[in-house]
């Protein structure tokens, strides 16, 4: 059984800079080298959906140097893969409130949203100054100014994650055991794979291991089969 949606915390980026005796910031500057090839295994093993969290509202608490080195990384990202990613059919769709993101960036994010709304091999999700709380806080808010009733459904149809089904798998890399205010309301079935490993050091043959484990799962979603 093939999942269709994966999400990754993909944390330990500034750990294992350091690890190697340099800094976080290269760190930041690996981990995307493995983001490439997880989203190209993901495109082969035809997961339709792969949510990532990139910058939660936590991230900024931390130094003003790293969150801009953070903001350049993802611009030049932009800059040398989006035509790739259009070419490989990907859509990409933004998750958070980037509002308060430089103009730049914004309009670059919102660019290459545009670009590849029509693509259809895999949707990539990137969680940008997302955070749970706030999104369900956002949800209930929407809710109560439309006058409509708080229920389980009106709640699911104000998600970032709206149209598309919740993950059945959640990896989280970087040896902690912990969802950081990562989609608290669609991780309530998800299996949930903790890696010891920080994710410079991830890779496809982890993916596909994890995918492997999973095929064999029984999902009772609460019942009994």
């Amino acid at each position: 059984m093939t999942p269709k949606h994966v999400a990754i915390i993909m944390d330990g980026n500034g750990r294992w800079g350091i690890k190697q005796k340099k800094t976080r910031n290269f760190g930041h500057k690996e981990g995307v080298k493995v983001l490439e090839k997880i989203i190209s295994e993901a495109i082969k093993k035809r997961i339709q959906y792969l949510t990532l969290y990139t910058f939660s509202t936590e991230n900024w608490k931390r130094p003003k140097k790293e969150i801009n080195f953070l903001f350049t990384l993802l611009s030049n990202y932009i800059d040398k893969e989006l035509n790739k990613l259009d070419n490989k059919k990907v859509k990409l769709k933004i998750f958070g409130n980037i509002n308060k993101f430089p103009n730049f960036l914004k309009n670059k994010l919102k660019y290459a949203e545009n670009l590849t709304k029509k693509n259809n091999n895999i949707q990539v999700n990137v969680a940008l100054n997302y955070g749970s709380r706030e999104e369900l806080t956002s949800a209930v808010k929407k809710l109560n100014k439309a006058k409509l009733p708080i229920n389980e459904k009106n709640i699911k149809k104000n998600l970032y994650t709206k149209d598309i089904p919740d993950p059945e798998i959640l990896i989280r890399t970087g040896n902690r055991n912990r969802l950081s205010n990562f989609l608290l309301w669609q991780l309530s079935y998800t299996e949930i794979y903790f890696i010891k490993k920080l994710w410079p050091d991830f890779n496809e043959k982890d993916f596909r291991n994890i995918l492997t484990e999973f095929s064999s799962v029984r999902r009772n979603f609460g019942g009994i089969k």
